[in-house]
């Protein structure tokens, strides 16, 4: 769903913003500036990997390219980087510049992140060397209590949400009960961080997930930001990186405590896309692209499923809303394009297709259940079985997305398109909505996903404008709007 027009945007632009949780200190001992200074942060840690960063700064004349090494001290590997090229060769890592950054005047910083795998211990390395000479000169360095704020108050005891899988065309529990996801999307992760004005729009303490709760809903969709994610250009420090991580976790933490099932949504992304529907001109990811990007895109879902991979109560939505079929007038370029990614018509940028972002998620050894919406915003699912990804976890369920101004927003399209797919995976209405300030829209498509014992979450719990949003409820103790009044006695009569 595309949002409402915010007052205050902020131009994404400038060096890398970085949260650390390990710093190596960047003063000489003798208290001259050093040739060049590095900060070495880790921005997020699991069982078996991590994702880490580290921000360059030359001291000295200007350089056209720049090259740093250094050596892990505990057997560390890495997988996967951004913002240079990543090598290494035994316990020697190297980040090149890339063609767009290379660029490092006197004074200047540059930063670049990466995903690597440990074991044993995770400690930081402590000689870096930028173009052959040596960085932080300072002999004896110490190293700083982790930045990670811990969440303001702990998510409650009690409730748990059950881990999930796919079996034949419906998701179950453990005991291998059905399951439907009924509940609610929870805007802001997307574009508070981006717009600097937070993470969160509106609170998401116990007493506000509660509320959701006291729906009766039992899942909650939480649309997520890539480059506040990864801790990339222009996102201020206190939004991004380990900060934006650990909000997220501890989001996730209090939708589980209440016994619902949290939707990690990949929603905003990287990319400059001017073409039919653009939703911005910008590069970065302060709008809804056609696709996601390659750049970018497969290093957030390494690192969101390395962080939830232990958690089966947690499900994947791959991208919010693909509309590849809005560059180009094939059909079949643009369900290619939605598959594979690589150059897609009418999309400038490398495009990662679901079988990459796919790949991404199950290359981290997690088998969480996955959901990929369509084209048309994922309102087209006509050719998703044709299409669809290869799983090998076999846990992929189809999303689709449903608003009363939608193309296929009526009984005979959904028979026609959603109940062949239906027959064969679950199917996940994501988002479903009206611009209209009421249900009616909204209660026909209850009823028809309720005759097929299908899941769906109304967007979208925030107080806007329902004209514009459109938003289920007036205050975050959940008030109902007249629009968002439909969903939650529905939900109670199912559930009561």
């Amino acid at each position: 769903m595309r949002h409402p027009p915010r007052s205050v945007l902020l131009a994404v632009a400038g060096a890398v913003a970085l949260l650390a949780s390990v710093v190596v200190p960047v003063v000489s001992a003798q208290g001259a500036t050093p040739a060049c200074t590095v900060e070495y942060a880790v921005t997020g840690q699991w069982a078996d990997g991590f994702q880490g960063s580290v921000k360059i700064t030359n001291n000295r004349a200007a350089l056209s390219s720049w090259s740093l090494a250094f050596d892990f001290p505990g057997g560390q590997k890495v997988t996967q980087g951004w913002n240079g090229t990543w090598t290494q060769s035994g316990t020697t890592v190297t980040v090149s510049s890339e063609s767009w950054n290379g660029t490092l005047g006197t004074g200047a910083s540059v930063s670049a992140g990466f995903l690597a795998s440990w074991s044993g211990s995770n400690a930081a390395p402590t000689a870096f060397r930028l173009n052959g000479t040596a960085c932080n000169v300072d002999p004896d360095p110490t190293t700083p209590p982790p930045t990670t704020p811990p969440p303001t108050t702990p998510p409650p005891s009690g409730g748990t949400a059950p881990a999930l899988h796919v079996s034949g065309n419906r998701l179950v529990d453990q005991a291998g009960t059905g399951r439907r996801l009924l509940g609610v999307n929870r805007s802001g992760g997307e574009f508070m961080c981006v717009q600097g004005r937070g993470i969160w729009d509106g609170p998401v303490d116990d007493a506000a997930v509660e509320a959701i709760a006291g729906w009766r809903a039992n899942a909650v969709r939480i649309p997520l930001n890539e480059e506040c994610w990864l801790g990339l250009s222009g996102v201020r420090p206190e939004y991004a990186g380990a900060n934006y991580i650990a909000a997220v976790k501890d989001l996730v933490a209090r939708v589980e405590a209440h016994g619902m099932t949290p939707v990690l949504d990949l929603h905003w992304t990287y990319g400059q896309y001017t073409g039919n529907s653009a939703g911005c001109s910008d590069v970065h990811a302060t709008c809804q692209k056609p696709m996601p990007d390659m750049q970018y895109s497969p290093a957030f879902w390494a690192s969101v499923a390395s962080t939830f991979k232990n958690d089966r109560a947690a499900v994947f939505d791959l991208f919010n809303e693909p509309y590849p079929d809005r560059a180009t007038s094939s059909a079949t370029d643009a369900w290619k394009c939605w598959r594979d990614g690589g150059t897609c018509p009418g999309i400038s940028y490398e495009v990662a297709g679901m079988q990459d972002l796919t790949d991404a998620v199950r290359g981290t050894g997690a088998t969480n259940v996955i959901m990929a919406g369509g084209l048309a915003y994922s309102n087209d699912l006509s050719q998703w079985l044709t299409y669809r990804p290869t799983d090998p976890a076999g846990e992929l369920t189809a999303a689709y997305h449903v608003y009363n101004f939608n193309a296929c927003a009526s009984e005979s399209c959904w028979n026609s398109t959603l109940a062949p797919v239906a027959e064969h995976v679950p199917l996940v209405a994501g988002e479903i909505g009206e611009n209209t300030c009421a249900h009616t829209f909204t209660d026909r498509a209850m009823k028809w996903l309720d005759d097929r014992n299908l899941s769906y979450l109304g967007w979208t719990w925030n107080t806007w404008d329902c004209s514009t949003g459109p938003s289920l409820i007036s205050a975050y103790d959940g008030t109902p709007t007249a629009y968002g009044t439909g969903l939650r006695d529905h939900l109670r009569a199912l559930t009561p």
